[in-house]
């Protein structure tokens, strides 16, 4: 008798390739899935499967092709639905993406996890009034879950309901008080007063066991946010560099790694670069605001997306996907600069413009701020030769501070150790004098001590260089009502204040070792 060959079971055969995912073991996961797919075909799950490997490979037109299979075997699957979403943003295709957003919402009216999830999808797509929408029905739909009340409280943030935000925040914290982030979120919503704060409870939860790593450094980045509206200043800074370190701790990165590539960008974008023949695109609306995080460019985001002729796109990953998505298959960092260099620029230009097309409304310009694109100013200007390019520029310490301030979600992983910050400002401090070199009179650079010294006639500078009339409305920025997502979304919905230039004085002390690496002269 022959024997009979049984194949293990293709769940438990799945939770394997879950194992190894979660562990980034991609050239594992990528035979066991083949295999996988080879002896189940009609195995939804495991076509789900392929298209999270691809996704996690940075290949989003692969991804797309896999879910397809998906569709075909399921073609209700709101998981399915929800990941190809997510690639169509990823290749650039808003509107087909909003349309299958729109689509779903429909269908999931009585669904409250359905409904969260498709309002992450639309902060995705940059849709802040529809995330919000989608997040509040999901919330009335199953008030009692956590997950689903974090979602409905942070999406409000965006849309500038702080009032509403805060008490989201404190309905979610009564229900689940392990929600460390909870705390930190609903700390940066407003300043705290000597009768209205939550300094004794966080210092509670502080003492308590904590049930994750993040949970120390959600809790004092809290603390330190509410002690420093107190006017406790050393007991801030403490609690500050407790959640830096904690943080810190967390992360492999080596900061060397972005100096080094720093310093090959300048090397292959010299001067013979930009003295070659390049195809461009004369495109005229693109305005790039950019700089160090907390240097001042969403306050200058808001004072230009003020203006009747201008709109923002806040922060995008537009140029550096449409970056990568051309130079697919490069080893190292290094190895994708210099194929950068290599493009047909007219092709790069097209496509951002065509991933920004899908989110642009019908102004003559639109703000790209994202503050890491001084990295690609090189490539911005040789593409979009009449792109605007405006460099926020901030007192060192006090950006430095701002930074290290900030739990970013993220990115800048530089931010939590004063070596790291030091040696990164340094380096693009350095890239910045080198675009000035070979790209004289291309950058604008506006300091944000002068906005607040002179904001009228800074406005009009930055208007004069867009290439608009005058308008007051710019003057009243913080009416502005339109969303934005950024670390600053409380404070750029205040009038102009200066509370916050030479605000590293008052932790002159603690911030000595970083001023002398900075080369700042107390």
């Amino acid at each position: 008798m022959e024997a009979v060959i049984t194949r293990p079971d293709p769940k438990i055969r799945l939770a394997e390739i879950d194992r190894a995912m979660r562990g980034r073991q991609l050239g594992q996961v990528r035979p066991l899935i083949a295999a996988l797919l080879r002896d189940e075909p009609r195995f939804v799950d495991a076509w789900i499967a392929a298209a999270r490997l691809e996704q996690m490979s940075g290949d989003h037109a692969a991804m797309r092709e896999r879910l397809a299979r998906a569709l075909e075997l399921a073609p209700n699957s709101p998981l399915a639905r929800l990941l190809d979403v997510e690639a169509l943003v990823h290749l650039g295709q808003i509107g087909d993406a909003l349309a299958g957003l729109a689509a779903m919402e429909s269908e999931a009216v009585s669904d409250a996890a359905w409904m969260s999830r498709l309002s992450e999808s639309y902060t995705q797509c940059g849709a802040f009034a529809a995330a919000e929408r989608c997040a509040r029905a999901a919330c009335e739909l199953d008030p009692a879950q956590p997950a689903i009340r974090y979602n409905f409280a942070s999406s409000l943030i965006s849309t500038g309901k702080l009032e509403e935000s805060e008490r989201e925040f404190d309905r979610l914290i009564a229900q689940a008080p392990h929600d460390y982030d909870a705390y930190y979120n609903r700390a940066t919503l407003r300043k705290q007063t000597p009768d209205d704060n939550h300094v004794a409870e966080l210092r509670r939860m502080l003492a308590a066991p904590k049930r994750t790593r993040m949970g120390e450094v959600q809790l004092n980045y809290a603390l330190a946010l509410e002690l420093e509206n107190l006017g406790h200043y050393a007991e801030s800074f403490e609690a500050l560099k407790r959640g830096a370190d904690a943080r810190r701790a967390m992360m492999a990165y080596r900061v060397e790694g972005d100096v080094a590539t720093m310093a090959r960008i300048a090397e292959v974008f010299d001067a013979g670069f930009f003295a070659s023949e390049h195809t461009r695109d004369e495109t005229e609306g693109p305005v790039f605001v950019l700089g160090l995080p907390r240097s001042g460019t969403t306050l200058v985001d808001r004072i230009l997306s003020a203006h009747p002729q201008i709109e923002s796109l806040g922060e995008l990953n537009d140029w550096p996907l449409a970056l990568t998505g051309l130079t697919r298959g490069s080893q190292s960092k290094s190895d994708l600069v210099s194929k950068s260099a290599a493009l047909d620029m007219h092709q790069l230009a097209a496509d951002y413009l065509s991933r920004v097309g899908q989110r642009r409304l019908d102004y003559p310009f639109f703000i790209d701020k994202t503050p890491a694109n001084f990295l690609y100013i090189g490539l911005i200007a040789a593409a979009l030769p009449n792109a605007r390019i405006i460099h926020l520029v901030r007192d060192p310490m006090d950006n430095a501070l701002g930074m290290y301030k900030a739990l970013f979600r993220m990115g800048y992983p530089f931010s939590y150790d004063f070596s790291d910050l030091a040696q990164y400002m340094r380096a693009k401090d350095r890239l910045m004098e080198h675009w000035r070199v070979v790209l004289p009179g291309r950058i604008l650079d506006v300091r944000y001590e002068d906005i607040i010294a002179d904001q009228e006639g800074q406005t009009r500078r930055l208007l004069e260089h867009v290439g608009v009339d005058w308008d007051p409305a710019c003057l009243d920025f913080h009416t502005n009502a339109s969303p934005t997502a950024t670390a600053s979304a409380a404070q750029v919905r205040q009038p102009l204040y200066a509370s916050a230039v030479g605000r590293w004085r008052r932790y002159e002390r603690e911030l000595a070792p970083l001023a002398d690496m900075l080369g700042v002269t107390p």
